[in-house]
């Protein structure tokens, strides 16, 4: 290091955040597609094992519905710091990459190739998630008390009206993009950690639509909702529940306006306003 070089520690001003962020979007961009994909696999892991452990650390749980929530959701933050320390390609994070398009800095194109292979990869990542820890058996656990949660968490989501589950992925991408904009001011690992858990707790507690982390929680409810075990357990949790829309056509109604919701929640109420606050050197 050189002798007149400065050490900061101070977080980056959101006027630096805004030039960092289009030029990792530009990256992004034009990453090959098979790194990109790879990157997009591991990210749908990452953010399936925050699922996972948010099944399991709230399913027994005797607080009161605000705290189980509020725990929920610290856990699920695993995810996202996997996804950001670890290096991952998440579909929701990257509607961030909208600043380094309307900066004309990437074609459309190139915005539209990064967002079709990422969410094909966070899609092979979550559903092979899916699998192991069905083949793993930990839906079995606590007397098959976990399945039931899987099942009731992914019932919940499939019986969202469009609106609803629209507006809660707008809300849930908010939060998403803004804990990402908040990571690119820290300087450490510890200062990204921090700016994950607040809005990402936000989100779970809150109960918005997550894409990526449907891509895991409903199939995973389609695996095991027939499970006599299972079903047992859903009995002496809540009583019968209706599972008639928990179907792979289910899923699909439920990820289409989640996904459209997370792209205007992060590419529109949070990439376009800061780029139009902070980055808009090309329309001046």
């Amino acid at each position: 290091m050189a002798n007149n070089e400065e050490i900061k520690l101070d977080a980056y001003s959101p006027s630096e955040i805004a030039e960092k962020v289009q030029k990792v979007g530009v990256a992004k961009a034009n990453l090959d597609l098979l790194s990109t994909f790879m990157l997009a696999v591991l990210a749908g892991a990452f953010i399936s094992f925050g699922a996972v452990l948010a099944t399991l650390v709230t399913h027994d749980s005797n607080l009161t519905f605000g705290l189980t929530s509020l725990l929920g959701g610290l856990v699920f933050c695993l995810g996202l710091i996997l996804v950001v320390i670890a290096g991952a390609e998440l579909f929701t994070g990257n509607s961030l990459i909208v600043m380094a398009f309307v900066e004309r800095k990437i074609s459309l194109y190139k915005l539209f190739r990064n967002w079709a292979i990422v969410y094909l990869g966070n899609l092979a990542g979550a559903l092979t998630m899916v699998v192991w820890i069905y083949l793993a058996q930990h839906w079995a656990m606590h007397n098959y008390a976990v399945g039931a949660k899987a099942v009731i968490i992914a019932n919940s989501k499939v019986n969202l009206p469009f609106l609803a589950a629209f507006s809660r992925g707008v809300l849930c991408n908010i939060l998403v993009c803004l804990a990402v904009w908040l990571c690119f001011s820290g300087r450490s690992v510890i200062d990204k950690i921090a700016a994950i858990i607040y809005p990402i707790t936000a989100f779970v507690a809150l109960g918005f639509e997550h894409s990526i982390a449907n891509m895991y929680f409903i199939p995973m409810g389609l695996f095991i909702k027939d499970d006599p075990n299972v079903s047992a357990a859903i009995s002496a949790t809540v009583g019968n529940i209706n599972l008639s829309n928990l179907t792979i056509t289910g899923f699909m109604h439920n990820l289409l306006p989640v996904t459209l919701g997370n792209i205007a929640g992060g590419g529109i109420l949070v990439g376009l306003v800061y780029w139009f606050i902070y980055a808009r050197k090309f329309w001046r």
